[in-house]
């Protein structure tokens, strides 16, 4: 009986000094959002050619953890000429079509995760919003 009692006692704490360890090891990484001030404004391909449109908007990065943002400040250059450079070159049909917007969101995506790969060894980015999205 003694033994049993012993023995279930030895079990109990136990699982009480593994179970602390444990739940620290599958919290869940803090997830931040990085923005850029001010907003991102540059022309694109108009279907005329005659004149310029016009594009206007704020996009948040959705990180994997906190501790990427130290990374994301240095890198941020780099972030933003790949966003420029993306968004200049996308014709007026793909700016102001619902669609389109996606596939540039997307686009970004991937070469921003590229990006942050070569340069930081890990992918950082978890996705990009688009938190405004004016266009003429």
């Amino acid at each position: 009986m003694l033994k049993s009692v012993l023995s279930s006692l030895l079990l109990s704490v136990s699982l009480l000094v593994v179970t602390p360890s444990a739940l620290a090891q599958e919290q869940p990484n803090e997830i931040v959002y990085y923005g850029f001030d001010p907003d991102i404004v540059t022309n694109y391909i108009s279907g005329n050619r005659r004149s310029l449109g016009y594009i206007r908007i704020s996009v948040e990065l959705m990180l994997e953890d906190k501790r990427f943002l130290p990374a994301i400040e240095h890198h941020e250059p780099l972030i933003l000429d790949i966003i420029y450079g993306t968004i200049s070159k996308q014709p007026e049909d793909k700016i102001k079509s619902l669609t389109g917007r996606e596939e540039i969101r997307q686009n970004l995506l991937d070469k921003l995760q590229q990006a942050m790969k070569k340069e930081a060894g890990e992918t950082i980015i978890r996705d990009i919003l688009f938190t405004k999205y004016l266009y003429q």
